[in-house]
């Protein structure tokens, strides 16, 4: 059943999460400017399916929507921020790179881990510069995010990035140093 902008603003900003994810599930084929807007502000919904299911819509939506995708990147809210960086890099769209590595230097650093994750995803070696810093980065998430996107682009390590990793008391790390030597990436 096609909804009009009006009826799609009205059940995305009522309190009923059902009829919000129902309707989500029917807009994969959005082409309206507005519609694909009010999708990508569902990113920032209270309830995680509702979120969610914005985002496979959007995610499985065919059509061009890479520009609005782009400009919800400086949204004010976290999750559009990270949520959208991260579905432009499951839509393998490159066009976002300079988008995304303005994204590195965040104020949320789960918007930080989400741009590691998806310059890693397009294997965007022109970050490479800035994936480097974020292993240095106070978040741990974000450190893990930059490390294995670094491992993804295939850079080496320097001895003090290994030394930093090496120093985090998480399990991750030791699995992605463990990657490296396998592949034999170090210098």
């Amino acid at each position: 059943m096609p909804y009009t902008a009006k009826e799609i603003t009205d059940i995305l900003n009522n309190d009923n999460k059902d009829k919000k994810i129902s309707l989500l599930s029917n807009l994969t084929e959005a082409t309206n400017s507005k519609i694909i807007m009010q999708i990508i502000s569902a990113l920032d919904d209270n309830e995680i399916r509702v979120r969610g299911e914005a985002f496979s819509s959007l995610f499985l939506n065919d059509s061009d929507i890479s520009e609005i995708l782009i400009s919800s990147l400086t949204d004010n809210s976290k999750n559009i921020r990270g949520f959208s960086a991260l579905i432009l890099a499951n839509r393998g769209d490159t066009n976002s790179i300079d988008a995304l590595i303005d994204l590195t230097k965040d104020t949320s650093g789960m918007v930080r881990a989400c741009a590691f994750g998806a310059l890693g995803h397009l294997r965007m070696k022109q970050a490479k510069k800035e994936i480097h810093a974020g292993i240095f980065d106070d978040n741990i998430e974000v450190k893990k995010s930059a490390a294995f996107a670094l491992y993804l682009i295939e850079e080496k390590l320097s001895e003090l990035e290994r030394k930093e990793l090496e120093n985090q008391s998480d399990d991750d790390f030791n699995k992605i140093l463990k990657w490296w030597t396998g592949r034999d990436l170090n210098p």
